[in-house]
């Protein structure tokens, strides 16, 4: 495969994405794997939010949020897994200019919104824990809108923000992603113009989307913990940390993969490395994410048993 690499006087208009691997013999089994993994990530997700619609029992705010979860990891995996399979499948590797804004746009839409809305989860748990008697009031139907909405005008005023910032800068140089999706990282180093206010968008963006969530989730289950640490009843105990526990580890699981995707932003070359926390961020936390939260509720549980026994 040849890579279109052009010259320092002209424009860039369409950049080159490497993918996984250039081996032929690994494109099919790719292929499969990550064909699989899209058709999981899609049913599991949609088979909670199906089971949080159908089931009266699920109609509170914390399975309200998951649905919108749900929704936002379907969309997540969408925006990079099917050009992933087209890479599989051809040896055409570019994506035209727009195309790869756009699929920026769209990932960190997507990405931010789910930031802001584990918050919010994190804050209905604090809610239900530590504060029951005013629980109904304070996540009452018209907050919950509210809530998701907000998530949303913030999420999208920080892509906008960060795709803007980014058209401004000048590709005159190499167009080869070492990745198999457009971010941040890999056009800052492709750019042959000064990237400082971008370097400075993005952290100002990762402080309010990244740690100042991050501490607002810590303190609201370092509350939680302690609230559960003074109920006398062991069962009691125990149902209170399973409500939160799958919460707690697609948190960890999601600033984890994040941290590392964009901790090394001055780094000069992107290594393979990269390529697997891709994957880990975009693929394998979407899917996971349905398994989590099924395994560690009763209730979703249940209601999925339901569901498909036709009950």
């Amino acid at each position: 495969m040849k890579l279109r690499i052009p010259a320092n006087d002209s424009r860039v208009t369409q950049f080159v994405l490497l993918g996984l691997t250039d081996s032929p013999a690994l494109q099919p089994i790719l292929f499969v794997i990550f064909l699989l993994a899209y058709a999981a990530t899609v049913g599991g997700n949609f088979s909670i939010l199906a089971a949080i619609l159908t089931k009266p029992r699920l109609h509170t705010p914390m399975y309200f949020f998951l649905g919108n979860l749900s929704l936002l990891d379907v969309g997540c995996i969408t925006i990079t897994v099917p050009a992933l399979l087209r890479q599989c499948l051809s040896k055409e590797r570019s994506i035209p200019y727009r195309a790869c804004l756009s699929q920026l746009f769209f990932f960190h839409l997507l990405v931010g919104t789910d930031c802001f809305l584990l918050t919010v989860m994190a804050y209905d748990r604090y809610l239900a824990i530590c504060q029951p008697l005013t629980y109904s009031t304070r996540m009452s139907w018209g907050i919950q809108k509210a809530s998701v909405s907000m998530s949303g005008v913030f999420s999208f005023a920080h892509a906008v923000t960060q795709t803007v910032a980014l058209s401004s800068l000048n590709f005159c140089g190499s167009n080869v992603i070492n990745n198999f999706y457009c971010d941040l990282p890999q056009l800052f180093q492709l750019s042959c113009s000064s990237i400082q206010l971008n370097e400075q968008l993005l952290f100002l963006a990762a402080f309010f989307m990244g740690v100042a969530p991050f501490v607002l989730i810590t303190l609201s289950y370092a509350h939680v913990v302690a609230a559960v640490l003074r109920i006398r009843s062991a069962e009691g105990r125990k149902k209170a940390f399973s409500t939160c526990g799958s919460h707690l580890t697609v948190v960890s699981i999601f600033y984890g993969t994040g941290f590392f995707s964009y901790m090394k932003l001055g780094a000069v070359d992107a290594s393979d490395k990269d390529k697997g926390i891709g994957i880990f961020n975009t693929v394998i936390s979407p899917m996971l994410n349905p398994l989590i939260y099924s395994l560690r509720n009763p209730d979703v549980q249940g209601a999925l048993k339901k569901m498909l026994m036709g009950k």
